[in-house]
């Protein structure tokens, strides 16, 4: 296709557009499979930016960052580099949903992922908007930015985060802006839908930051990390970090009075905002008009890097305005003499409905256009950086005419995050949870590089160092797991392990091979001695999926007659009539109630 007045500025195997956390592991996958990338950004100075809290992990996010890094990705890598404190959630429940969560000096962390993308020497990096996707009969081409520069691509990745279309909203204000006062994605929203694909309109919001020096840190409690070294990446020697980087605090009635005061200002109940919000992270107005029992919500105070004067409130997220906010936090103690340097703000950004996403996140009518992070309807860095990796090897993989990667939800959460976005209706922004994943104990945190790693060893990912590193640990567990098989005092060493009140410790003192292990690997193999019941049974659970895939629906069931089957598999059931089980899974029915209906069809078969 021809385009009088433009001209190229650069031919590449894969433009990728944006250099947010998906722009990056996208950009990152491509170049060390061996591809040339040219990466188009409105900033080139805005690399890898942390426009809401500067942290990484978390429930659900915290698997993702293993496994973006069990594959060869580099977030996990640059979260270490930036760790100002780091803890473990949920530590008091199970292995399944404990999480790590790090506070990151924001500034490091974009220093990494940039010194990262200039390592690569088929990485360039060009400023500009882009405003078109540029196509031939067949495939994409390219992209042209608003200027009429054109690159040539046989392969894009379009990771824009929040910028679509974008405004930023506080209070009565409302400006065509993107984050932190960065410049609005304009026009690239029309090119898509002219491609055909569907828009919807989002929302998120951000908290106010604060200035160091106003906040009155005798006032305010100290959250303290981890006692433990701890590390995400495989790759990282684990370390204690003793840098006082968050504090806490909470609002009080005095605050929620406030807030209802001025409802009536608030752009999300006085019609301003169109586009839904996260239901997983409401506003604070949100939180007291919906729970207006609550007597308090808890206020976290975050330091955004060591060499800045701001702080960000975690758990104030708004877009209330400014007068208001600098009033609400004269009410919360430590707050009160708080100076403002930047109030919380909406933003509401246009999206592009991930169904209409193949699993390799590849755009259904357009081949060779791949999407990642929030313009497929995500929220969250993690979620992102997942989906920009996978986009950056289904990219790699299309331009060498190879099957996509695609990971199952058995085989990991970023086949679960990306299942979900692909085959599930998306009415607000998505956010991973470990409530999502159905074999959640099969997908730890901890076994992420059993998992995984030897997938991105095959691709071509993963490195010889960390190929090296992987090696080294798997012999340790399998040496491990060889002394809890021993016998030990007239039955099996690692069944002492599921006695209540046990430990790993106990053993050691009669198995003295085992102080040869490292903690991480002690952790790993007493997880799977303890937990080896709801391990099999999970597994077996994935078996019997793969074994009824085939298993066929009646054409004239009626799913009101299937006990425990959710309503929305019902409504799925009659609007598509799906011939198998296989087909149903397909279209989004959730492997839970896909055992339940298999189950039904068994039972229903026997009596018949």
């Amino acid at each position: 296709m021809e385009y009088t007045g433009s001209r190229i500025i650069g031919s590449c195997d894969a433009c990728v557009v944006g250099s947010g956390h998906a722009a990056c592991e996208a950009a990152l996958a491509l170049s060390r499979l061996g591809k040339s990338v040219i990466m188009v950004t409105l900033n080139a100075n805005n690399v890898a930016g942390m426009a809401c809290n500067p942290a990484i992990g978390g429930p659900g996010k915290a698997q993702i960052v293993r496994e973006i890094d069990a594959l060869g990705g580099e977030m996990a890598l640059a979260a270490d580099e930036a760790c100002l404190e780091i803890r473990v959630l949920n530590q008091s429940k199970g292995p399944a949903v404990q999480s790590l969560r790090a506070q990151c000096d924001k500034r490091v962390y974009s220093g990494h992922m940039k010194a990262a993308l200039m390592k690569e020497g088929r990485i360039a990096v060009v400023q500009g908007m882009v405003t078109t996707v540029l196509t031939g009969d067949r495939a994409v081409e390219g992209v042209m930015l608003s200027d009429g520069r054109r690159v040539l691509a046989r392969a894009v990745v379009l990771a824009t985060g929040v910028y679509l279309e974008s405004r930023t909203i506080v209070g009565e204000e409302v400006r065509v802006s993107g984050p932190m006062g960065e410049p609005s994605a304009r026009g690239l929203s029309a090119s898509l839908v002219k491609l055909g694909l569907e828009i919807g309109r989002f929302k998120t919001g951000t908290s106010p930051r604060v200035r160091r020096d106003s906040v009155a840190w005798n006032r305010v409690r100290k959250e303290e990390g981890a006692l433990v070294p701890l590390a995400f990446s495989f790759m990282s020697v684990p370390r204690l970090w003793d840098f006082d980087a968050c504090y806490s605090t909470e609002t009080c009635e005095a605050t929620h009075e406030i807030i209802r005061a001025n409802v009536s200002r608030a752009p999300l109940f006085n019609g301003t905002i169109v586009g839904t919000g996260p239901r997983y992270c409401p506003s604070i107005e949100d939180k007291v008009m919906r729970f207006p029992e609550r007597k308090r919500h808890l206020v976290f105070l975050e330091k955004e890097s060591k060499d800045s004067d701001e702080i960000y409130l975690l758990g104030l997220s708004t877009s209330l305005p400014v007068d208001v906010q600098e009033e609400m936090l004269r009410t919360i103690r430590g707050l009160e003499r708080a100076v403002i340097t930047r109030p919380g703000y909406a933003i509401e950004y246009d999206y592009v409905l991930p169904n209409q996403l193949k699993p390799s996140l590849e755009t259904n009518g357009v081949p060779g256009l791949f999407l990642a992070g929030q313009i497929c309807g995500s929220s969250g860095y993690e979620e992102a950086a997942a989906q920009g990796l996978i986009a950056g090897i289904n990219a790699s993989r299309y331009l060498d005419g190879k099957e996509p990667l695609i990971l199952g939800r058995d085989q990991a959460y970023i086949g679960v995050l990306i299942d979900d976005l692909v085959s599930s209706p998306i009415n607000e922004p998505y956010r991973m949870l470990t409530a999502r994943a159905e074999y959640r104990l099969l997908l730890r945190q901890s076994n992420a590089d059993l998992r995984l790693t030897p997938i991105g060893r095959e691709i071509g990912l993963v490195s010889d160092e960390r190929w090296a590193v992987f090696e080294r640990r798997r012999r340790q567990i399998e040496r491990g797991r060889k002394l809890l098989d021993q016998e030990l005092r007239g039955r099996r060493a690692g069944d002492y392990l599921r006695r209540p009140g046990s430990s790993i410790g106990e053993l050691m003192r009669d198995i003295p091979e085992l102080h040869e292990l490292d903690p991480d690997v002690l952790e790993e193999v007493e997880t799977e001695a303890r937990y080896a019941g709801f391990i099999q049974r999970q597994e077996s659970e994935v078996r019997r999926l793969e074994r009824w895939s085939g298993k066929r629906i009646p054409p004239g069931l009626d799913p009101d007659l299937v006990p425990g089957l959710s309503r929305e598999t019902k409504d799925k059931i009659r609007r598509y009539r799906p011939a198998t089980l296989g087909r149903a899974a397909d279209l989004g029915v959730s492997p839970v109630d896909i055992l339940v209906l298999g189950a039904y069809l068994q039972r229903t078969a026997g009596r018949a």
